[in-house]
């Protein structure tokens, strides 16, 4: 099932449960998605289906009667990489650990994997590289009757991983490597992908309005550019000595300091807490090195578990991790080359408090006229339509928070969800948003960008871009879903002088261009224009060599080429693998048909 975001894929799923549940053609059911999705699986088939699910932890086999909850419950959620990593190795190959072990043995009638597009395999040479992820998804296929497959990007550009993919579905039909003039994938019958833009009710008017993008630049103001300069040259100089590192370390000193010019664009406050958190960190260290309390190995144990995918974390843990390695990750290997740094931050701290108290934030600027100046965000009424604010930093989500209140005069017209939101306060803050007229603003970081519904607004602003384009496409969808009667309007604020924002900005602009041939389809398909490069690794390029006039064109022409619209056409032509279009007669007689139903249903 390949609809694209937003399109009904969790409800088609629950139809398709809900009907072999009644045909008594399914009575065991396992539904296995991202950590991050879980309890939205949960909610959504309680909700509209009345179906009793529950989420798999190692506390339900201790509540189940024989103590193995997967034997004793026939309706279970279980997290992809909870179950996919249980593995243990052999001399030979690597096997099922202890609970996907027990997991397999019980026997499904039906197994749903939600974001399928994770379960990958590739050929490395002439050697076949499989995922754990896949490996779990090859083992559970075989123990399953009906396997369910969802993804709204299930062809990654390469035709012999997507013929492994569908091997998950019929491992006979796309046995062996895919050969290009010998082989042709064709997935018809066992792939349904429907097309936001190209969907239609009834009446035959679009299910899906309109989507506009904008780019809104704003240039910095003397004291911020000094401190992007400055703070930029340090993270340059760290990344030179962590590429001098080996292994994991090397890993999370890099992430440290991609995560620390990212808050650097955010605001002055982000940038000032976290020079500030990461200097007294530090500070901490030397003082525990000279009480000698850590012994001479404490320098290189700034060890995190970095993950390769950036989806494999879901946003709180991004958050999490986030704060945790940008205060400790350190390239310094001893302490007099720790205190030289700790002087650096101490130098970079004052200048951004500098920055803080001047008051200047010309970002804010930008954000505060769209807020009371542009045309969209008024009703016919004249009151303020709902907006949503997306900010990558819990530092940035409060200070904006003070900042909006002092624009609309009224604190409790704006609400707030982070990583570290509780599930039922996020959801009385989502039921708050949606239905009190009084609450307008709801500022967040990506933790609401998941799995939310909130069609009942249409406008968004990106304070922060995000370097995973996944993420862009997650928020937009957010809005823009089924419900969504509104054209939905979208601004991104970039700062088109600092280096990444270069890079961004001319993405952002050629964006507008396609999305104005190819009526807003491009959103869909935005996180598999970067296949080959990803953008993250084009923004940090854009950094740490953006002096050089070779590397700025260079990266100019990775964007033009990316998103080229012959390229973007050719993407939107592979995703449309298996589209499914009603003739016009076939749609009148389902509707009469449905009318006919209606009517029986009144009669006496």
């Amino acid at each position: 099932l390949a609809d694209d975001p937003g399109a009904g894929k969790t409800i088609m799923a629950g139809l398709y449960i809900r009907e072999l549940v009644m045909r008594a053609d399914a009575k065991r059911i396992l539904i296995v998605a991202p950590g991050s999705l879980v309890e939205q699986w949960r909610d959504e088939l309680s909700e509209k289906f009345g179906l009793d699910f529950h989420i798999y932890t190692p506390g339900l086999d201790q509540a189940s009667p024989s103590g193995n909850a997967f034997e004793d419950f026939h309706q279970l959620i279980v997290r992809l990489d909870q179950v996919s990593r249980d593995e243990e190795e052999t001399p030979k190959e690597r096997v099922p650990g202890p609970m996907q072990a027990k997991l397999l043995a019980a026997g499904w009638d039906l197994v749903v994997f939600d974001e399928s597009h994770k379960l990958a395999a590739h050929y490395f040479g002439s050697k076949l590289e499989k995922t754990a992820r896949f490996r779990f998804a090859e083992r559970i296929g075989a123990e399953t009757r009906h396997l369910l497959l969802m993804t709204a990007t299930p062809h990654n550009g390469k035709d012999e991983d997507f013929q492994l993919f569908l091997s998950l579905l019929d491992s006979d039909r796309f046995y062996g490597r895919f050969r290009d003039g010998v082989h042709k994938v064709d997935a018809s019958d066992l792939m349904r992908r429907m097309v936001k833009e190209e969907l239609v009710k009834f009446d035959n008017t679009p299910l899906f309005p309109e989507r506009k993008a904008y780019t809104v630049n704003y240039t910095l103001s003397d004291l911020e550019a000094a401190l992007y300069e400055s703070v930029t040259d340090y993270v340059k100089t760290e990344m030179g000595k962590a590429d001098q590192l080996q292994g994991s370390r090397k890993g999370s000193v890099g992430f440290a300091l991609t995560a620390l010019q990212r808050r650097l664009a955010s605001s002055p406050e982000a940038i000032f807490q976290s020079l500030k958190r990461r200097k007294e960190r530090l500070q901490n260290r030397v003082r525990d090195e000279k009480l000698g309390m850590r012994g001479r190995k404490a320098l290189s144990e700034t060890v995190f578990e970095i993950p390769d995918d950036d989806d494999d974390l879901n946003a709180d843990e991004q958050e999490h991790l986030e704060e945790e390695v940008i205060d400790d990750a350190t390239a310094a290997s001893t302490v007099s080359e720790l205190e030289a740094e700790i002087i650096i931050l101490q130098g970079l701290e004052d200048r951004a408090k500098a920055v803080v108290a001047s008051g200047l934030d010309r970002k804010w600027d930008e954000l505060s006229r769209i807020l009371q100046n542009a045309p969209e965000l008024r009703g016919e009424s004249g009151r303020h339509r709902k907006l949503i604010i997306f900010s990558e930093h819990r530092d940035t989500l409060n200070y904006l928070r003070g900042k909006i209140a002092g624009v609309l005069g009224n604190e409790d017209s704006i609400v707030t969800i982070h990583g570290g939101t509780h599930r039922d306060e996020r959801r009385k803050i989502q039921a708050a948003f949606r239905s009190d007229p009084d609450v307008r603003v709801l500022v967040a970081t990506d933790a609401a960008g998941e799995g939310v519904n909130l069609q009942n607004a249409n406008l968004m602003v990106n304070y922060d871009l995000p370097w995973n384009p996944n993420r862009l496409e997650q928020r937009f969808g957010r809005i823009h879903r089924i419900g969504q009667t509104e054209v939905c309007h979208l601004w991104n604020l970039v700062a088109k002088e600092t280096r990444e924002g270069e890079v961004y900005h001319r993405l952002l602009k050629k964006l507008e261009v396609e999305s104005e041939s190819l009526k807003g389809r491009v959103f869909d398909i935005l996180g598999e224009v970067f296949e080959d490069t990803s953008l993250k690794d084009l923004l940090m390029q854009a950094i740490r060599y953006g002096d050089s006039p070779e590397v700025r064109s260079r990266l100019t022409r990775k964007i033009d080429t990316v998103l080229d619209h012959d390229h973007l056409k050719s993407l939107l032509n592979r995703n449309a693998l298996a589209q499914e279009t009603m003739s016009a007669e076939r749609l009148y007689a389902v509707k009469e048909e449905m009318e006919k139903a209606e009517a029986r249903r009144l009669q006496p």
